[in-house]
């Protein structure tokens, strides 16, 4: 491995770009943490943002104006502004009203406040996608599952979610690459994640160019693997009859 890296730092020095500070260990070690950083921040915001997305969409057909309201209003209001504008008001408001309050006690870390934020801003988007998969589930099938007996609560958990999840699979997939470039706003508070580790390496040398090609790169890659898994899910969840 390292000689398949030396080589390509090589090759990459031919043609004016130079990778020799991968090879430094405060500027490897810096990378790798915040490589890994990113990808806990992607983790936990997608199955976070999943999770807001489905109560949201069933706030939003429930069919109940006193769930459906407050659901919609935070949704517009969520999706209309900027998520870095959105983590500004939760780190350096919210936070310090819960310093004040709790002091060192607050449970709230830099991490954590990404990650929430991440997640209530995408889930705003999920819940578009589902609640249209929702609507999308035809009669029908909703007529045979009240001829079961089944609750309104129960025809949504057993066979408007599984469907709705379904339908609306290609849409969740673009908002979850979105969701992985989306996490590059953690560096604006500080947190550790690649952005912001390369941000401290290049303070120290000459070699932003570098830096931010390798940057591009690993959100590539990231995105394109989200978008493999999604690909594969879509074939393996296709519904026969339908899309075709």
């Amino acid at each position: 491995m390292s000689t398949v890296l030396h080589g390509l730092v090589g090759q990459l020095g031919q043609v004016g770009l130079d990778y020799s500070f991968l090879f430094d260990a405060y500027a490897s070690s810096k990378l790798l943490e915040g490589a890994l950083t990113t990808v806990w921040l992607c983790l936990f915001s997608m199955v976070g943002s999943l999770l807001v997305g489905m109560v949201l969409a069933a706030a939003l057909t429930s069919g109940r104006y006193w769930l459906a309201w407050p659901a919609r209003a935070f949704v517009e209001v969520t999706r209309n502004t900027p998520t870095l504008v959105q983590l500004y008001c939760a780190f350096l408001v919210l936070n310090m009203l819960i310093n004040q309050s709790l002091g060192n006690a607050n449970p709230m870390t830099p991490f954590a406040w990404v990650v929430l934020v991440i997640s209530l801003h995408k889930g705003a988007f999920h819940a578009e996608a589902l609640r249209a998969g929702i609507e999308a589930v035809p009669a029908v099938t909703l007529e045979a599952a009240s001829s079961l007996a089944l609750s309104r609560r129960q025809q949504l958990l057993q066979v408007q979610l599984p469907l709705a999840l379904r339908f609306a699979l290609p849409a969740l997939v673009n908002n979850l690459i979105d969701l992985v470039k989306m996490t590059a706003v953690a560096s604006a508070i500080a947190v550790n994640d690649i952005t912001y580790a390369s941000i401290m390496i290049w303070t120290q040398g000459d070699n932003v160019i570098e830096l931010m090609i390798l940057i591009l790169a690993f959100y590539g890659l990231l995105s394109f693997g989200v978008n493999c898994m999604g690909r594969v899910l879509e074939a393996r969840l296709r519904m026969p009859g339908y899309g075709h």
